[in-house]
């Protein structure tokens, strides 16, 4: 018996105040805009303030999807939260944002698969309605990532931002086709090439680990790239062919917002034309977990996602991670 149809009823974002623009960054290291713009089409990006949390920035945008769908917190039978940025190592981010909205006694738990992390989470989501298990999920993708940044090195400095985007899942309609699947995997080969290296069991903090600078983001910039060319369009295409649907169906191709070369790469293997893409990494750079539902919002705001639309979801980051999501709107 095939399960129940599962579609987005609601969504909202939040990002930081503050804008950091390269010709900012470029005070203070060794760069520019034109040397940023061209190899990550990234001009800008918001940070967070001193006191503003994961929890924080996903607690505003959960607000605002729950308004969009007329539901108190009381009404969520389940709270999921993909970030890497973590309030804390433990409780659960969810958890902090559960109290920030007023959800008690609801359960809530992280999901942690880096960049990718937002699809496992709707996955995840997804799944729990299908099974009876939950009737109004919320899925949020929180991140303040400036917090992990060493800014004073280059390659990574320039990339990240911060933000939050939340969407509320729930049953479908009869004749509805609401979240349609998944295409999900992970290549444990690539671990060492994007990294916390310090702060968990296997390299606890230690006065050594602060000097050396390992409690920031490490990347292998070269590699993790090489790995995301292929992997996107590789993904999008699985997911399309498990469901019998072709490139042409695809009204809206939403990659995760890392590079925009890796997006340039994924349109042209999958044929896809730049009308049918969106992108708005020029003003947020690289929000890990939040930047796929950042665009959902701001897709449907512009129009480019209406009623019917089917929308193509691909994200990849650190373990090596990826997952694809095609989804009726």
């Amino acid at each position: 018996m095939a399960a129940p149809a599962v579609k987005i009823l609601s969504w909202g974002t939040h990002v930081p105040e503050r804008v950091v623009t390269n010709d900012e960054l470029s005070l203070s290291l060794d760069t520019s805009d034109e040397w940023i713009s061209s190899r990550s089409g990234i001009r800008e990006r918001r940070i967070a303030d001193d006191g503003e949390a994961a929890s924080d920035l996903g607690a505003a945008a959960a607000k605002k999807a729950l308004d969009a769908a007329g539901l108190g917190p009381a009404q969520l039978d389940l709270i999921i939260v993909a970030s890497l940025s973590h309030d804390a190592p433990f409780p659960a981010t969810a958890s902090y944002l559960a109290g920030r909205i007023g959800a008690d006694g609801v359960p809530a738990f992280d999901v942690s698969a880096a960049c990718t992390g937002f699809i496992y989470a709707l996955a995840a989501g997804r799944a729990f309605v299908a099974a009876g298990q939950a009737t109004r999920v919320l899925v949020v993708g929180a991140e303040v990532v400036s917090r992990m940044i060493d800014w004073s090195d280059r390659s990574t400095a320039v990339l990240f931002g911060d933000g939050a985007g939340a969407l509320v899942l729930g049953p479908a309609a009869a004749g509805e086709e609401g979240i349609i699947g998944f295409d999900l995997g992970n290549e444990p080969s690539g671990t060492e090439l994007l990294k916390l290296p310090a702060g968990g069991s296997r390299l606890p903090a230690r006065p050594e680990t602060v000097a050396g600078r390992q409690h920031y983001l490490k990347m292998n910039g070269r590699e993790v790239f090489r790995f995301a060319t292929r992997v996107v369009a590789a993904s999008a295409q699985r997911v399309l062919a498990k469901y019998d649907y072709d490139v042409s169906d695809v009204d809206l191709f939403v990659p995760h917002q890392a590079n925009i070369r890796i997006i340039d790469a994924a349109a042209r293997k999958l044929g896809l034309p730049p009308e049918r893409i969106f992108t708005n990494l020029d003003r947020y750079g690289n929000t890990s977990c939040a930047s796929i539902p950042i665009c959902l919002d701001e897709a449907a705001a512009a129009g480019r996602l209406e009623r019917g639309s089917l929308v193509l979801m691909t994200g990849f980051g650190a373990g090596l991670s990826w997952g694809s999501c095609l989804a009726r709107w």
